[in-house]
């Protein structure tokens, strides 16, 4: 048979940017949880709108057995919101590519371990066919090996099974329900296509290990060497390792005699994909280690762990091109990370994609995967605790979700533009140095035993890769305050080149210090971190409060517009008086401070948002605490506590901010083009000093030495509102709970209040009495 016959010469057409939504209907031992139900998409139908409006014009999408057919039935199956969906799409000529199960067993009634699985699958595939006999392109079960593993090996999904049997079997039945399945769409549609999708990773491994890595290298291609029909007798290595399982050799001669090749081969390709064994498990966390009977070994993520980093997407394309010569299109590409790295991730594999297909490869496409995002695959699922990472766009957003930065991103590359986005001028964490926890010695790839390797070592380099030095800059103000310091390692963290500047270097009450600075830095944007914070100061200062917390940002927002910079600047819920309990403010609510540095922000964003509406970002963000900072009001009631002393603290309700959370969601709208008045902090409300007990209480301390304390001016006024809760019309909650983030200061702030603890007795003459913390 000629596989090669739907070849194309990839000059012939462009490389396509198709899309694909999160839709796993995952069993975890008999709860089913169905993506498309956590998202909201199934009574969202203004998502396809969306979908078309960035130029996509191929989509895989789901029409799944478990969402349909939940009792396995299909004279009881519910059609009428796919049917509405399916129509929607069709309208705007967008050509799905359906999916019926993926990363599922399918309904209750049934299981990958269920001998009728096939044939079941396949009455359900007819079905849709008959249904949407305009759809061509299919996917009947996606990943089959992945699945496989996930369900019959490692035992995190039903049937939940953990040995080498059962993982053969969910395999078999999987790869025969495709066969089956496509056989029932092609008696509707002859001209079906199959799209196959597979993780095809690629595993790494020290010398002792090679023999396990050569095996798992393998593996990899049997999901397409089955329907390919390739396994047919004793020299293909796979027939005598499933035959060893338990596999009937007639089960394995069905594929040889229906062979159903991909009509496109999909790989799915995400950064720990390829992965390197490793026997010193010692160098390693206790959770990586496995054993396979001879060795115990860690696996890790080759981009982790190895120094010349694992051989990425062109490489696995090139593989797989050689190996089938069908065409291929990269069917998922995604990166659950910072909003930056998602961009540089995308832009990656298109890169890389376009220069195997240049090569003669015949690559069709690169998918932007889970267009929606995904919800907890932080635990492979297993835990569903509603934790989200967003994709093309946000589902925080309120009252719709919210484009990021990837929107943009997305149009260029369907209209075969090059990407603009300023971001991409620096590479993405895993082609920099920082990328590598650990070095391995002696790593061992049976493509490639000559390229010698580093000893095994722990490093930690600066985020600064040279290829960053000439990416132009965020220009961060205000370099010798916590806010400013807190934003530069964040940066550090992420990738983003910035210059910092102090107060001699870019006075920003100064139009011509202003002007200077722009000038020498050309960045992209500006974080104006400067200002005046003391509250109380303040009410004494008005002259200095207002000079740097209102005239100088609305000289940087006169800078910024002239030159079309982005700029952010920080507020706070000070701009309000404290009367609108028990309901909190939100960013349309009308400010009425009552305190010097309240006017000072309420003036200055009427002032810069007049100015430049369009470009500029004012975060009102709750009441900062970091573990970087020993002068904010957390660090300093724990140092106290921890040295015996009372604290004092006002019982003032308020929304509070942990500073790496906050600089982390600001980066984030910064690179989404953000704009306007945002409310940042996290989600719940708090009495201070009641935070102050939960953060005593974790770090182990005695909350006992706690009194409440009011803050007023020598007028007898309140400086501060006694209600200071935030709340966004524009986003759900970008912050994580407080609760978590306590945890994370506790922790890693917990040097500076135990050190105080050992330096109690130099305070032995100083006879105790309550210090105000807050």
């Amino acid at each position: 048979m000629d596989y090669t016959a739907n070849i194309h010469s990839p000059k012939a057409t462009p490389l396509e940017l198709w899309g694909g939504i999160e839709c796993t209907v995952n069993r975890i031992g008999d709860t089913f949880v169905d993506q498309f139900d956590v998202s909201g998409h199934p009574v969202r139908r203004s998502d396809l709108d969306r979908i078309a409006s960035l130029g996509i014009r191929t989509l895989r999408y789901p029409v799944t057995w478990e969402r349909l057919a939940p009792d396995g039935c299909l004279q009881n199956a519910d059609w009428s919101w796919i049917d509405d969906y399916m129509a929607h799409l069709r309208q705007l000529q967008i050509q799905p590519i359906v999916g019926l199960v993926h990363h599922g067993s399918g309904p209750r009634h049934t299981s990958l371990l269920d001998p009728d699985f096939p044939g079941k699958l396949a009455e359900f595939a007819g079905a849709v066919a008959r249904r949407y006999p305009w759809v061509t392109k299919f996917t009947p079960v996606n990943e089959p090996l992945t699945t496989a593993r996930f369900s019959g090996l490692y035992g995190h999904w039903y049937p939940h099974g953990t040995d080498e049997q059962t993982f053969a079997h969910c395999l078999m039945t999987e790869i025969k329900a495709t066969i089956l399945a496509m056989r029932a769409i092609r008696e509707v549609t002859p001209s079906a296509q199959l799209v196959q999708t597979e993780d095809m990773g690629k595993t790494h491994s020290t010398p002792a290990l090679a023999y396990q890595a050569e095996f798992e290298n393998e593996r990899r291609w049997i999901t397409y060497d089955l329907l390919c029909g390739r396994v047919g007798d004793w020299s293909h290595r796979m027939r005598g390792h499933f035959s060893s399982l338990g596999v009937p050799e007639q089960d394995l001669d069905f594929f040889v005699e229906n062979p159903c090749p991909p009509d496109i081969i999909g790989i799915n390709h995400y950064v720990t994909s390829e992965r390197f064994l490793d026997e010193r498990i010692h160098n390693y966390p206790e959770h990586t280690h496995g054993s396979n009977g001879k060795h115990q070994y860690a696996d890790v993520e080759a981009v982790r762990s190895m120094k010349e980093g694992p051989s990425g997407v062109a490489s696995l394309l090139r593989e797989t091109w050689d190996r089938y010569k069908l065409p291929i299109a990269v069917t998922e590409a995604h990166l659950g990370c910072t909003r930056e790295e998602q961009l540089r991730w995308l832009v990656d594999v298109w890169k890389q994609a376009t220069k195997v297909r240049e090569d003669g490869a015949d690559i069709r496409a690169v998918t932007a995967w889970s267009l929606f995002g995904a919800f907890d695959w932080d635990s492979l699922l297993t835990k569903p605790r509603g934790n989200y990472e967003s994709g093309v766009f946000d589902l925080r957003g309120i009252p719709e979700p919210r484009e990021t930065a990837l929107a943009p991103l997305c149009r260029e590359l369907a209209a075969g533009k090059l990407p603009s986005h300023p971001v991409l001028d620096s590479p993405g964490w895993w082609r920099r140095p920082e990328r590598c926890l650990i070095y391995a010695s002696g790593s061992h790839s049976v493509d490639d035993t000559s390229r010698s390797r580093e000893p095994i070592c722990l490093v930690r380099e600066g985020a600064l890769f040279a290829a960053q030095r000439d990416a132009r800059p965020l220009l961060i103000t205000g370099g010798q305050g916590s806010l400013a310091e807190a934003l530069v390692r964040l940066c550090d963290e992420r990738g983003l080149t910035c210059r910092v500047t102090n107060r001699v270097e870019l006075d920003i009450a100064s139009i011509k210090s202003i002007n200077s600075a722009l000038e020498r830095y050309n960045p992209w944007a500006v974080i104006n971190a400067a200002g005046f914070s003391s509250i109380k100061a303040a009410e004494t200062e008005t002259f200095r409060c207002f000079r740097e917390n209102t005239k100088g940002p609305a000289l940087l927002a006169d800078a910024c517009q002239r030159r079309d910079i982005p700029l952010v600047l920080f507020s706070s819920a000070h701009v309000f008086d404290g009367r609108k309990s028990p309901e909190p403010y939100t960013e349309s609510d009308a400010t009425n401070p009552g305190s010097v540095y309240g006017r000072s922000k309420a003036t200055m964003e009427k002032l810069v948002m007049d100015r430049m509406p369009e470009k500029t970002l004012i975060v009102r963000g709750g009441a900062f605490f970091s573990p970087w900072d020993s002068t904010n009001f957390l660090t300093r009631a724990l140092r106290q506590l921890a040295q015996g002393l009372p604290v004092s603290v006002s019982e003032d309700t308020l929304t509070l901010a942990y500073l790496p959370d906050l600089g982390h969601a600001v980066l984030d709208l910064l690179v989404d083009g953000a704009a306007g008045v945002w409310h940042l902090g996290h989600p719940e409300e708090a009495r201070r000093i009641e935070i102050v007990q939960q953060a005593a209480d974790l770090a182990g301390l005695d909350s006992k030495l706690l009194w409440p304390a009011r803050w007023e001016n020598d007028s007898g006024n309140l400086i501060r509102p006694a209600w200071a809760v935030l709340e966004s019309e524009r986003t759900k909650p970008l912050l994580p709970p407080l609760r978590s983030a306590l945890r994370h200061f506790v922790a890693s702030s917990s040097d500076q209040w135990q050190r105080s603890a050992n330096e109690l007795t130099l305070h032995s003459q100083e006879a105790p009495h309550a210090r105000v913390a807050a």
